[in-house]
């Protein structure tokens, strides 16, 4: 789900400031600004809000909504290696708008713009028992950063994800767009490259791709998933290099949004059932311990058909705990999932259990199997799960 990632880019926009903002390049003056408010429940009525369903048009879509203050483009993915190796990845791009484009003076120079870019990339190596992320800032000019539709490409230097098949060459029966992708990141000694096929085309999270956090007028985002990606490659660390397949799951969002002060944070859960089911839930914790009724998910067949799902669908219970050795939060570490309509009953497991990301802000992130049953019939998976808030509250103004 990702809501309101944008929380996450405003505990960075300091450091984004100083790092884009105050910098002096050759030839150009030394810019500066500041941004206040920081985010919170009153964003710049400038920009557009997520207030009711809108039509989606693909690929229109796929690319950058400049007149929304925030967007991310989220890749998750499980993978295994010809040798049995087990991989997970994390690459997700974060734009934010610094002014709404109706109050945008445009200027002369090419290093000018309304917008800051922001990228994470995190690996798992699961048989080294190791977990290492990275993060990147740079402004949305000069060719540094940005997003497109057509053909859709979306990057932060040379970590990208580009089409870069037609309809015609490689897509489904039925596709209405291109399907194919070319997914790339390289920092240190790793070095990601991935072809990301599209196998069930956008699904539309909540309310036809209009998903509400909350009773506060524009708390929502505009939500859809590509929830089905096979994945082939090669992982590259130090001098070893891993041909490796699986599957994918991405989320685009974009809104002006906030949490409320009463939430403190998310668990977002994507699970790709090893009988082609795809399944998106979110439970949003509240100050009190209770679970936000805004909390909602989506069941997606294996044709691409969805189903929403409120939160009295579906149950979600901790069967243990992790204590991070490095920011000292509490994370769940175990889960046990029922969603009695579908007959679903499974256990889900981390990968790892560090797989915490201390960066600009520190949340879990990481990749799951899962166990279980449907109907009495055996059933097993993959997944991602992001866990925020358990460092510090997400809640209100910063």
């Amino acid at each position: 789900m990702k809501p309101w990632k944008l929380l996450l880019l405003l505990t960075t926009i300091l450091i984004l400031i100083g790092v884009i903002f105050q910098t002096s390049f050759k030839g150009q003056p030394t810019v500066e600004t500041q941004i206040s408010p920081l985010g919170g429940s009153n964003p710049d009525p400038a920009f557009m809000r997520a207030d009711r369903p809108r039509e989606f048009i693909f690929p229109e879509d796929h690319g950058a909504h400049p007149d929304y203050q925030t967007e991310w483009w989220y890749y998750t993915g499980n993978l295994i290696s010809v040798n049995g190796e087990q991989f997970g990845y994390q690459l997700t791009f974060f734009r934010r708008a610094l002014v709404a484009p109706v109050n945008f003076q445009p200027r002369t120079s090419d290093w000018a713009t309304q917008q800051i870019y922001m990228a994470h990339f995190a690996l798992t190596d699961t048989d080294k028992r190791q977990h290492q992320s990275f993060e990147r800032f740079s402004r949305g000019a000069a060719g540094l950063a940005g997003a497109r539709a057509e053909p859709f490409k979306v990057w932060l230097e040379n970590w990208q994800v580009a089409e870069v098949s037609t309809l015609a060459e490689t897509c489904p029966d039925g596709f209405t767009q291109p399907c194919a992708y070319q997914l790339q990141a390289e920092q240190g000694d790793i070095k990601l490259q991935f072809t990301l096929t599209d196998t069930k085309g956008p699904v539309l999270q909540g309310n036809a791709g209009f998903s509400l956090k909350g009773t506060a007028p524009g708390q929502a985002s505009y939500y859809y998933s590509l929830t089905n990606l096979n994945t082939k490659g090669t992982i590259q660390i130090g001098d070893r290099n891993y041909v490796v397949s699986g599957s994918s799951w991405m989320d685009h969002e974009f809104s002006t949004s906030a949490l409320s002060i009463e939430q403190v944070g998310w668990d977002w859960f994507s699970f790709q059932l090893d009988n082609g089911i795809d399944l998106m839930l979110f439970q949003i914790r509240r100050a009190d311990g209770s679970i936000d009724p805004f909390s909602s998910g989506t069941w997606i067949d294996q044709d691409g058909r969805s189903t929403s799902l409120t939160h009295e669908d579906f149950s979600i219970t901790v069967g243990d705990r992790w204590i991070s050795p490095y920011s000292k939060a509490i994370y769940p570490s175990k889960w046990s999932i029922d969603i009695p309509k579908y007959g679903l009953s499974i256990e889900v497991t981390p990968l790892l259990t560090d797989q915490e990301l201390n960066l600009s802000y520190t949340y879990w992130e990481g990749a799951v199997e899962l166990r279980g049953n449907k109907y009495n019939e055996p059933i097993s998976g993959i997944g991602y799960i992001e866990m925020t808030g358990y460092a510090k509250s997400m809640g209100g103004e910063f």
